[in-house]
């Protein structure tokens, strides 16, 4: 009878150090919610990516000249790329934290036998899978259209991974801060995009005066930019080294 009481007590944890399960049932879960609505999540963004390059491409034809060695459409779409993780990724996390709240869901969420930090990672990986999914589709679109190679398979998947737990770890933040969509709205358009638009995607930060350059270089975004686009081009603005370095720590640290 003792046996029985400690086997069905509340509150206490039968599924080990971790709930393997219940993680990837979430995470799961959280992938299906994407692919559902795959002409929202991966498909809009991939024709934004296409749009920009093919108008932009339309707009100064042949006369720009090479950047950091390479043509710039070449530069441009490695930069328009990363700017589609790093918008999608945080909107995933956010989004779904947002839709939670308002519609009660996330109570079901919260009561399930999943700690803090097993939500947290099943929703932030879920995050990194939709980045990962709209880079490499956006990869393959572009390689037949540009003479785009990926030289250094590591770094491009290490990137666009460090891109995806920031971001998704600062969605999940901003999720559980804001109260309505309109909070979020504020977020997305006066912070996510304005810094994923203003980080070197459409231009070298050389270009930059000394003041904007220094502080590029404490820019996260700017990193996961730069440090993508090396892994096509062999080519960057900043330090790889660093940057690695700068994205894991603030990546530990949201």
């Amino acid at each position: 009878m003792v046996e029985l009481e400690k086997k069905y007590k509340l509150g206490v944890r039968r599924f080990g150090l971790v709930n393997w399960v219940g993680a990837y049932s979430l995470y799961k879960k959280e992938v299906l919610r994407f692919l559902i609505v795959s002409g929202q999540t991966l498909v809009g963004p991939i024709l934004t990516s296409i749009l920009f390059l093919v108008v932009i491409s339309l707009a100064i034809g042949d006369e720009r000249p090479d950047v950091l060695g390479v043509p710039y459409i070449e530069f441009l779409a490695n930069g328009l790329i990363m700017m589609q993780v790093i918008q999608q990724s945080f909107s995933h996390s956010s989004s779904s934290v947002m839709m939670g709240k308002i519609m009660g869901t996330i109570v079901d969420i919260i009561n399930s036998p999943l700690s803090a930090a097993e939500i947290t990672i099943s929703l932030v990986l879920a995050s990194i899978t939709r980045g990962l999914s709209i880079a490499l589709i956006s990869t393959i679109i572009f390689v037949f259209f540009l003479d785009l190679t990926i030289q250094n398979y590591f770094l491009w998947f290490l990137y666009l991974f460090l891109a995806g737990l920031f971001l998704g770890s600062a969605g999940i933040i901003a999720g559980l801060y804001a109260d309505k969509f309109d909070q979020m709205a504020t977020v997305t358009n006066f912070i996510i995009v304005p810094l994923s638009f203003l980080s070197g995607t459409f231009y070298s930060i050389e270009k930059l005066p000394n003041i904007l350059k220094g502080l590029s270089y404490y820019n996260p975004f700017f990193h996961m930019i730069d440090g993508f686009r090396y892994s096509f081009i062999g080519q960057l603005d900043g330090s790889l080294k660093f940057g690695i370095f700068f994205l894991s720590i603030v990546s530990i640290v949201t």
